[in-house]
């Protein structure tokens, strides 16, 4: 429980949807926030599988022709780092969306406040995790889950006699005047093979891949489903929210946004390189 939890929250466990609708919720979550006085934590996932570009990612690090052959679509989020690669199996991924003037104005502090709930549905499965104590040099940048390690915002599950931690799970948020969202990615279960596909010209083998990341499903043994719930069940409790989901008008509203943003090649294409968030 938090301060948080004086206020309306709700928990939506959501169904499977494309990456352009899945993003365009997010920014349609943070205008029913201001508007309408309630905020959103939910659970979800991707279909089809998609890899999602960070804000200021350059389109050139993706292997297109391997995400074609392979059916995998390609969005760009609003929040910066590295592409993940996200599918119903072996990602869960989540959302927390509330007004900035409720949340810590530091960034670190608002990071500790929002992650308590996936430290803690982590734990709940049977996974020892907790933020990284160290930063880590990157495998290669372009990938979320090989870049540089940052204590800030990146969870791992600690390595034992002198080895590294492995990454699990991803977090990041974008900042309105109004509004702060974070979104986050918590590997299940680890697809290697569409993992590295995705992208171009790495050197990353299955065998390096695996030193730096585990999974859920390693850790724990438990099923998806047990853990996507024991996650949305620690959101839940976290803000003391009520079962929720999406209104009709939400969303068409992010159905309109993701034809025009988020599944528009200007957006996931054709951006800046120089436009990249810090």
């Amino acid at each position: 429980m938090t301060d948080l939890a004086s206020r309306e929250w709700r928990i939506i466990r959501d169904a499977p949807r494309t990456g352009p609708i899945q993003m365009a919720l997010e920014e349609v979550a943070g205008r029913t926030a201001i508007a309408e006085d309630v905020r959103t934590a939910r659970v979800y996932s991707w279909e089809p599988s998609t890899l999602s570009l960070g804000y200021g990612q350059r389109a050139d690090s993706v292997d297109w022709e391997f995400c074609d052959r392979a059916g995998i679509d390609v969005t760009r989020r609003q929040t910066g780092g590295g592409g993940i690669y996200h599918d119903r199996h072996a990602d869960i991924s989540y959302t927390i969306v509330a007004p900035a003037e409720e949340v810590p104005g530091d960034l670190m502090d608002c990071y500790g406040l929002f992650c308590e709930p996936i430290l803690e549905g982590l734990s709940r499965m049977g996974v020892d995790a907790e933020f990284a104590s160290a930063k880590l040099e990157a495998v290669h940048e372009p990938a979320c889950y090989l870049r540089d390690v940052h204590p800030a915002h990146d969870v791992v599950v600690p390595g034992s006699d002198g080895e590294e931690g492995r990454k699990i799970s991803g977090n990041a948020q974008y900042r309105r005047t109004d509004v702060v969202i974070q979104h986050g990615s918590i590997s299940y279960d680890l697809e290697v093979d569409a993992h590295l596909g995705v992208f171009a010209d790495h050197d990353v083998s299955p065998e390096t891949f695996g030193k730096r990341v585990t999974s859920v499903r390693e850790q724990a043994g438990i099923d998806r489903a047990e853990a996507v719930e024991t996650l949305a069940t620690a959101l839940e409790e976290w803000c003391e929210a009520s079962a929720g989901e999406w209104s009709e008008g939400e969303l068409e509203a992010a159905r309109d946004l993701a034809a025009r943003k988020y599944g528009a090649d200007a957006w996931v294409r054709e951006r800046a390189d120089d436009s990249a968030r810090p």
